[in-house]
């Protein structure tokens, strides 16, 4: 439940409380057994006009789904359309080859893979993203890119021009999300690593059927640097007794009212549903290595979570109650 104190951008800290899918015919002599025949025939012609025009509907075809995993290999997809995000983000749209009508295939909680190698490399780079486009969305998928100076991928994908393509693999399965799973989900990222945490939450309040409460805690350097806030806050405005975010900016301007510095054991204390609450509640965390070591430890691969550690263990979660994207 949302009942603690906490803060988000439109007001402080203290003035902020916790709310919360046939046989051939026999032949006889002359005729009349072919217009018998020809009578039929345009009987059923009829009754196919007579269906067709009737206003009735072929049910609608199943979508092609451009990644199928197993032994499915590396997919290339044109890029299509480049935004500008931010100072140091961009929208990227890619097109898949099936056409308008295929769907990624990608399911909640999933990834896919990228592969790029450059002329002077002696071996491709792998990284995984997060499309930040709906899972149903026909014809494409959006990646939401930050550069990081240095990192092969993200400045190969910056440099990119339109017509251009890149390589893709998935989808890589992560949490089994299944509707009302849990009753409460607390999201803790910092960065790009906001993506998966936009993939869950979209899928949840997108679903009547699901009732789960979210609660967001984003930590970024300045107020430019928050991706997808406009979302995040159409989902606040939309689902106020079960969604609350919280920002926290390390350089945050004079007149940011949100949280400033990082995330801390106390703000988490605040703000996360109580650890007693069992199978109830579960914690996501994503985002750089500062935040994984300071708030749950580090998974030791994409197939082992790791120990837990840090604030979460600090304030009494279980490790079956933290998932580390």
């Amino acid at each position: 439940m949302f009942a603690r104190q906490a803060f988000r951008p439109a007001r402080s800290l203290q003035h902020q409380t916790r709310r919360y899918a046939s046989t051939e015919p026999p032949k006889s002599g002359g005729g009349s057994s072919g217009l018998l025949f020809i009578g039929i025939g345009a009987a059923i012609l009829g009754g196919g006009y007579y269906y067709s025009s009737s206003g009735a509907k072929a049910p609608p075809k199943e979508p092609v789904k451009t990644f199928t995993g197993g032994d499915q290999g590396f997919v290339s997809l044109r890029l299509d359309e480049i935004e500008n995000y931010n100072h140091n983000t961009k929208k990227f749209r890619f097109a898949f080859p099936e056409g308008r009508e295929a769907v990624s295939g990608l399911q909640i909680t999933s990834a896919l893979l990228t592969k790029y190698k450059g002329p002077e490399m002696e071996k491709p780079v792998l990284r995984p993203y997060t499309p930040i486009s709906d899972e149903d969305q026909r014809g494409f998928l959006e990646l939401l890119v930050k550069v990081y100076p240095g990192g092969p991928m993200s400045e190969h994908l910056h440099t990119m021009q339109v017509g251009q393509r890149l390589d893709f693999k998935g989808p890589l399965p992560k949490y089994p999300w299944t509707p009302n799973k849990h009753k409460h989900i607390a999201l803790i990222s910092g960065g790009t690593g906001i993506t998966p945490m936009y993939q869950l939450a979209r899928a949840i309040f997108s679903n009547p059927e699901d009732k789960t409460k979210v609660t967001l805690v984003f930590g970024n350097i300045a107020e430019e640097d928050i991706l997808l806030k406009k979302e995040w806050e159409e989902l606040e405005n939309t689902y106020p007794q079960r969604f609350r975010a919280f920002y926290v900016l390390d350089k945050p301007s004079e007149k940011w009212q949100g949280g400033k510095g990082f995330v801390t054991k106390e703000l988490l204390k605040t703000v996360l549903p109580e650890p007693k609450e069992g199978d109830d509640v579960k914690v996501f965390v994503c985002g750089p290595p500062g935040l994984y070591k300071a708030v749950s430890g580090m998974k030791k691969s994409p197939a082992d979570q790791g120990e837990l550690a840090g604030m979460l263990k600090d304030l009494g979660y279980s490790k079956e109650q933290v998932y580390k994207f």
